[in-house]
């Protein structure tokens, strides 16, 4: 099979992935095969790709927002079949017995691995996933269209949960990507009013035709004070800004798996009972659940599509935030 392959961590300016032709694996007990229809673009990729996160192993292959049909299973497999489709996303699998897991909060199993990172993920033709770990994705949903529901969209829903926000509320967005536009969609369809901090002009009209109140930059005063809100930006210069716009008792949720240094701020930003937490991975019933709101709403997912060979180009321009919505590659 074909692959993207990451052999030696480096800024993708100088393409670090390289296009490779490797054994098709073969799917073990409990195991399935999943053709790779396409493979959504994330900023998680940008880190591995470039090693801001320490790497588990070498080479890899990235890539975690999959959508691709199962052609082959694998002993003692009962809810797969060949030819359905499926989605895997970063939640590769857990052990399912540390307290975490006991607690429902699989997500920081300490046994927890991810697709694309402790193994190799969807920027090739073929992978492997545990059947228990794999999600039917609704009818509705083009391929390419339901590629970036299954990061973008599903830690997006996780943050907006664990925002607080409730349906008729004042939500913030900090940033403007594959995530946060699905969020102001799942916002709008609840009834919240919606402000966008975000720099690059297209984010800020894209955001207006998706229902978004005001947009305007993290500097920037809002109209009114918000009751919750989301930074997806890897940027800690963000947290004193969004507290400082945040409401008594309301919640800053910080999406991104990496961030710049917070600076020191005084504590008054966050006295008077605001809550400032991060968001770490996903459950299995969060993706469950994002499929579901996703088709009902249904969400309208922006996308750029590229070919599996340009991931390395397709990546640059994630990087320099060029990309409106979410990039997926079409293998």
């Amino acid at each position: 099979m074909h692959a993207m392959v990451l052999q030696t961590p480096r800024t993708v300016e100088e393409s670090p992935l390289e296009l490779r032709e490797m054994p098709t694996p073969t799917p073990g007990r409990g195991e399935i095969r999943v053709q790779v229809r396409c493979c959504g673009l994330c900023h998680t990729d940008l880190h591995t790709v470039e090693g801001d996160l320490p790497l588990p192993r070498l080479p890899v292959v990235p890539g975690h927002q999959i959508v691709g049909i199962v052609d082959a299973v694998g002993e003692g497999v009962h809810s797969r079949r060949e030819g359905d489709r499926v989605g895997i996303p970063w939640l590769y699998s857990t052990d399912r017995t540390c307290g975490y897991c006991r607690r429902e909060l699989e997500n920081l199993c300490e046994q927890a691995r991810f697709t694309g990172y402790h193994v190799d993920g969807g920027y090739a033709e073929y992978t492997i996933v545990h059947e228990d770990y794999s999600y039917s994705i609704p009818r509705i949903f083009t391929d390419e269209n339901a590629a970036p529901l299954l990061c973008a969209g599903i830690i997006g829903y996780r943050s907006y949960r664990l925002s607080g926000i409730r349906p008729g509320e004042r939500l913030g967005l900090y940033g403007f990507g594959a995530s946060a536009h699905l969020v102001l969609q799942l916002a709008r369809h609840q009834g919240c009013e919606v402000y966008v901090f975000t720099r690059a002009q297209s984010h800020r009209d894209l955001a207006v035709k998706l229902g978004a109140a005001w947009v305007g930059a993290a500097e920037d005063i809002a109209p009114q004070q918000l009751d919750a809100a989301i930074i997806f930006a890897p940027a800690g210069a963000l947290v004193p800004h969004a507290l400082r716009a945040l409401r008594k008792g309301g919640t800053l949720a910080l999406a991104g798996i990496t961030m710049s240094a917070i600076p020191q701020m005084d504590y008054s930003l966050l006295y008077q009972e605001r809550v400032l937490r991060s968001v770490a991975n996903s459950t299995r019933q969060d993706c469950r659940e994002l499929l579901q709101v996703a088709a009902d709403v249904p969400l309208q997912t922006e996308i750029e599509v590229f070919p599996l060979e340009q991931a390395n180009q397709a990546l640059q321009a994630l990087k320099r935030s060029e990309i409106k919505g979410a990039g997926v590659l079409r293998i």
